[in-house]
């Protein structure tokens, strides 16, 4: 799918003129989503800056790590999208759901993804795109004991299957949520109380429904097709009690990013119609296997807090290099999906992927060699390479990147993109933007065979990637993964 025609020209407008800031003719103020909307940002500037930032939450429809790669259905739309206006895609996982709109209000995000129902309250504040998915709102509660002993109607003799019977229940719900709204309504319409007890706003849906199946409270509320992914991996669960008609879930955005609006509906509405957005919502919602495996492996931050079966080596030896091992076990997943039995074309071995020829200067003469040997050799070869560039570039993270793209193609090719960085008036002390362009350049003639390399041609691409995925994934632990939990024994290099 293209950009529209008028997205067109503002991409003209913002890449080629560096046009940053649009007027808008209409200067009436807009007083229903409060001054701080003032701050909203829209297309032109997403495309000046190359990024949308979302806010999202860490949950098994939206987002989640899985075997070291980031997923979810909400994850994966938002990515195709920054993909169609050709952004990079920066995740911000909410750490308070009651605060999600007026972190969008004060412009902080460019777009709130996060299962959200549409209601008239939340419109007043911020608007809604087209809608996603039609759900119903539904009562979560714990099946009676013994009820794989008992057929469907027997079951319901124990259970709340009508919203009158929901009169002086306790149900749990966080007061931001549309869940909140609609049991006050409810109470109205059944005519009784109903004891709406409020939860805080960190409390997500999928924590309460985890707290209904371990009997720590009695009923919860939640949108059907989250709890229906929810019972693959809690059985004893029922969700059949409906408290709603079909409700619209969709993304919200500030009311002053109008054409960021008009572009992701018009965008929702091409995706929705496509095969690829057909496999991608039976992946999430029509798959309880598969939701059930993601969500109770020790390997997803829904069921853990572990990256791969290596976390403990990876945590003793990036204590070794003086790195975040949520960033080691990121470059790991990026050599070889913590296969130690990977084994690339070039002839590069096991979890770090070591070329033989490397290898020996760390005493691995087995191809692979153990896992243990594998991350050993390969940090020690970090440590190797951080010595080197410690002495030009003294900023830590800087040098990180530089570090990681020597790893992947050779020093000697990093020096070079660094000498013509600084031959075209680049500066060879930043990677992005800067010696990142000339290891791209390097594909070419008119630089591989410039004077100041020395290294020749280079497969630039490779490198420019490598470092770009392995920080973002990097970014998508941070997001997700603690950097120290019980979980984790800290181990020893030896263990």
């Amino acid at each position: 799918m293209t950009f529209h025609y008028s997205l067109k020209i503002l991409a003209f407008l913002v890449l080629t003129l560096g046009i940053t800031q649009i007027p808008v003719c209409n200067t009436t103020k807009d007083t229903s989503a409060g001054s701080d909307s003032l701050n909203a940002v829209d297309i032109p500037h997403i495309l000046a800056r190359k990024k949308i930032v979302a806010l999202t939450d860490n949950s098994s429809t939206s987002y989640f790590i899985y075997k070291g790669e980031p997923m979810g259905y909400e994850y994966e739309m938002l990515r195709s999208f920054a993909k169609h206006l050709k952004v990079d895609l920066q995740i911000i996982v909410a750490k308070d759901m009651n605060e999600i709109f007026d972190l969008l209000q004060k412009g902080e995000v460019d777009i709130v993804c996060a299962n959200l129902t549409v209601t008239e309250e939340r419109m007043k504040k911020v608007n809604f795109t087209e809608p996603l998915i039609y759900t119903r709102q539904v009562l979560v509660q714990p099946k009676p004991k013994g009820w794989q002993n008992m057929n469907a109607e027997k079951q319901s003799e124990y259970l709340v299957r009508t919203t009158i019977d929901m009169s002086e229940k306790n149900i749990y719900v966080r007061k931001g949520s549309s869940f909140y709204s609609r049991l006050v309504n409810l109470q109205d319409e059944i005519a009784s109380k109903i004891n709406i007890i409020e939860v805080p706003g960190e409390v997500t849906t999928e924590g309460l429904i985890a707290m209904v199946a371990n009997g720590k409270i009695p009923f919860t509320i939640s949108d059907e097709n989250v709890a229906m992914v929810n019972q693959t991996y809690y059985p004893a669960l029922d969700i059949k009690t409906a408290i709603s008609f079909p409700q619209k879930i969709a993304w919200a955005v500030n009311k002053r990013s109008p054409l960021l609006l008009a572009e992701l509906n018009s965008w929702i509405i091409h995706k929705k119609n496509t095969t690829e957005y057909a496999a991608l919502y039976n992946k999430y919602f029509k798959n309880p296997k598969g939701a059930g495996q993601r969500n109770e492996s020790e390997f997803s931050s829904l069921g853990g807090n572990k990256i791969s079966p290596y976390d403990d080596m990876i945590m003793a030896y990036s204590r070794e290099i003086g790195w975040d091992w949520r960033l080691l076990a990121s470059m790991i997943y990026q050599e070889s999906k913590f296969d130690p039995n990977a084994q690339s074309w070039a002839g590069a071995c096991g979890l770090m992927q070591m070329i033989p020829s490397t290898a020996l200067q760390y005493g691995l003469d087995t191809c692979g060699g153990t896992a243990i040997e594998s991350i050993d050799a390969g940090t020690r070869h970090i440590i190797k390479l951080d010595q080197y560039w410690a002495k030009v570039i003294t900023n830590k993270n800087e040098r990180i990147k530089f570090v990681l793209a020597s790893y992947n193609v050779g020093l000697g090719h990093i020096i070079d993109a660094r000498n013509l960085s600084r031959k075209y008036g680049k500066n060879p002390d930043l990677w992005q933007g800067n010696v990142e362009k000339y290891i791209l350049l390097k594909s070419f003639p008119k630089y591989y065979n410039d004077p100041a390399v020395r290294c020749g041609y280079c497969r630039g691409q490779e490198p420019y990637n490598y470092v770009r995925e392995i920080i973002s994934r990097y970014e998508h632990y941070k997001n997700t993964i603690k950097e120290n939990d019980e979980n984790h024994v800290l181990a020893d290099k030896t263990s």
